[in-house]
């Protein structure tokens, strides 16, 4: 039988006639209503030649592809070193086509699925029907992509500096990308992209895979002499063994088709994301105590600064690391997750209830998967650790074996007791190192299990995923989170790019975006505080400094931001989201675009290329519709080197057809570098 699944545009043709494994015919856009006499033809035009010094039959790209089918490249799965599937069936229920297929003494089910939004999703299950253990050495996911897919985009980085993009144009061979780090890191692949030379974020066709993985990962692009291009993908698998019974199930591989280029992905992406979120209510304002306190905690502290939040409009108020028994600095303590007695003599209920009568939430952060040797909990159970007591420390602390069931319990114990205890709205929850073992499968879904269990207990509360900043986000993680800390830095001109590149698979509700002190902890660099208001704006924001050391005048600007935030968070945070593709690299242009408004950021990050920057043009506005283009006062004035704005600028709005914003644009005032305007556009 031929398998043909559509939706939204996109459309996936398997052919599982015959005794082999199902053949991928082909994955893009969609070719519309196919009779079963037209999807014969196609299959079997689509068969290619016989070439000379090659297998003497026509090469089919299988889901499952092995060296006995003549394929010599990258295998997909490989059970003891060995990759020769043979076909048992194929069923399908709707969009849900099960593969299911036999490797010596093991059965292997290939779920593929195309959602409603056209996104493409990937798995198997691997179970041992043996007497005898049996070892799986990779669970991968291929997919072919045309051959015109030559240009590949992913992403590198480092701590502040996550999700840097890098771009390639491979030849013949393999251009792969693992992760070692028992978690997505902070230069993570991320998405990994291949299309038509050129794409940018507004044209151009492209494919595209992310692993949704919280531990190490393997994604590849693949073009050989035998003809397939392919993008592969799946968890980096260090030879789990299976007993007999026993089952692995792969991560799920997430494929995406685009005709409009990377923003078409978020097209997909985006919605998709929204239909299964447990995001549930407008997201809270918030204030986070790390940079405004680091260790310094006490009532007499920090209560002025939850009068300070509540003043300017913060919704949610969360206390970070340094609130627990002996916490003095980040060289001892973690595991010991009790109230530290000395500087919470009263626990946290008194701050707690401060927080709560100022009308804001409490939240507090913990990092339960670390311990450090100088704990109570590391000096009782050095047994508990995934790795030697004299293993080298990274931030000064170790990992604690999640795959035991005795440490599941005791944090789940430890956590729900402060759960019970406490008002606690959020757990901003933390992984501050990298793993530094070979295998990190068993601690990743020991994290999901301890995860979803304190979710069903504690049905109400909002967990936040940080390590070490943006190093474990992906799309397992955010089905289990509300939100995610983007980065460690503040910087707003790191930040603009940072957020840029994530949101194109991760929507800006779920970002967290603060605005922190003038000179950047993280970079030393002096940003203006419009520039922070306006590049904090567009994500989940919050704040991040010590608001009883502002001055009165900016404390009025946080003030009005917050309103603005309010106002307009529910655009921003269900509206389509659009970047402009700009030939100057001095500027970067990107909006949220709703049914009859939109919400756009024009950011100078650094010297343009000529005096006077080109217009901006207002990507996805409706060309059918005029609109009203004001500014919108974030509660600071941007700086400027100029003798006079442009004149509709000085007016502060104007009124055009949406076919002359997209396409002519509107020229801009002349921005010193790491300065922002908003603008708001209305359907009239």
């Amino acid at each position: 039988m031929i398998h043909h699944l559509r939706a939204a545009g996109v459309g996936l043709v398997l052919d599982s006639r015959g005794a082999g494994i199902p053949a991928v015919v082909h994955w893009g856009r969609d070719l519309g209503v196919l009779s079963p006499a037209e999807l014969e033809s196609l299959v079997e035009a689509s068969v290619p030649a016989v070439g000379p010094s090659s297998v003497d039959v026509p090469l089919r790209f299988t889901l499952l592809p092995a060296l006995g089918d003549g394929w010599t490249g990258q295998p997909a799965v490989v059970l003891d070193g060995r990759a020769a599937p043979r076909h048992v069936r194929t069923s399908r229920d709707g969009d849900v086509v099960v593969v299911e297929s036999a490797m010596a003494d093991a059965s292997i089910a290939t779920r593929v699925e195309l959602t409603a939004h056209g996104v493409l999703l990937l798995s198997h299950t691997i179970r041992n029907d043996g007497a005898v253990p049996v070892r799986v050495d990779s669970a991968a996911v291929v997919l072919p992509v045309p051959d015109r897919a030559r240009e590949v985009l992913d992403f590198s980085g480092r701590w502040a500096g996550e999700r840097r993009p890098q771009r390639a144009t491979p030849g013949h061979g393999v251009w792969l990308r693992e992760t070692r780090h028992g978690r997505g890191g902070h230069d993570d692949p991320f998405l990994m992209v291949v299309g038509t030379p050129g794409f940018g974020f507004r044209a151009g066709e492209v494919w595209a895979t992310h692993v949704a993985w919280s531990g190490d990962t393997r994604q590849w692009f693949e073009r050989t002499d035998l003809g397939p291009t392919l993008l592969g993908g799946g968890e980096r698998i260090a030879g789990t063994v299976l007993a007999p019974g026993e089952e692995h199930r792969s991560p799920t591989v997430v494929a995406t088709w685009a005709d409009a280029g990377l923003d078409g992905l978020s097209d997909r992406l985006h919605p998709w994301v929204r239909s299964w979120s447990t995001i549930e209510r407008p997201r809270p304002l918030t204030l986070n105590t790390w940079e405004a306190v680091y260790f310094d905690h006490s009532l007499a502290r920090l209560e002025p600064l939850v009068e300070r939040a509540a003043e300017v409009g913060v919704e949610r108020f969360v206390l970070d690391d340094g609130w627990f028994l002996g916490r003095t600095d980040d060289r001892r303590a973690l595991g010991d997750w009790t109230v530290d007695p000395v500087r919470w003599p009263s626990g946290l209920g008194e701050l707690a209830a401060r927080v709560s009568g100022a009308g804001m939430e409490f939240g507090l952060w913990v990092e339960p998967e670390m311990v450090s040797l100088d704990s109570d909990l590391g000096r009782q159970h050095p047994d508990w650790l995934l790795t030697q007591p004299d293993s080298v420390t990274w931030r000064w602390q170790h990992v604690l074996d999640l795959s035991l069931p005795e440490v599941e319990q005791h944090l789940f114990e430890r956590l729900d007791a402060l759960l019970a205890e406490y008002p606690i709205a959020y757990l901003k929850w933390d992984h501050n190192r990298d793993l530094l073992v070979d295998d990190s499968g068993a601690q990743v879904r020991g994290l999901y299990r301890l995860i979803d269990r304190l979710r069903a207990a504690h049905a109400g509360v909002e967990i936040e995923s940080c390590a070490s900043g943006g190093g474990r986000i992906d799309l397992e993680i955010l089905r289990r989170v509300d939100r995610v800390w983007t980065s460690d830095t503040n910087d707003p001109l790191v930040r603009q790019s940072i957020q840029r590149w994530t949101g194109i698979l991760v929507p800006p509700e779920y970002l967290g975006s603060h605005v922190g002190d003038a000179r950047a902890h993280t970079t030393g660099r002096v940003a203006g505080l419009g520039f922070r208001l306006a590049t904090a704006l567009f994500g989940h924001a919050g704040i991040e400094s010590d608001l009883t050391r502002v001055a009165p005048e900016d404390l009025d600007a946080l003030h009005a931001w917050a309103a603005v935030y309010r106002e307009h968070r529910s655009l921003l945070h269900a509206g389509r989201v659009v970047r402009v593709d700009t030939a100057d690299d001095g500027v970067l242009v990107h909006g949220v675009v709703g049914d009859d408004r939109a919400l756009f950021s024009y950011a100078v990050v650094g010297e343009t290329d000529a005096a006077l920057p080109a217009p901006l043009r207002l990507a996805g506005v409706d060309p059918a519709r005029a609109h009203r283009v004001s500014v919108l006062d974030v509660g600071a004035d941007p700086a400027v080197l100029q003798d006079a704005p442009p004149p509709w600028f000085a007016v502060g709005e104007v009124t055009l057809p949406g076919a002359v914003l997209t396409e002519t644009g509107l020229p801009m005032p002349l921005l010193l570098p790491g300065n922002a305007v908003v603008l708001q556009v209305d359907a009239v």
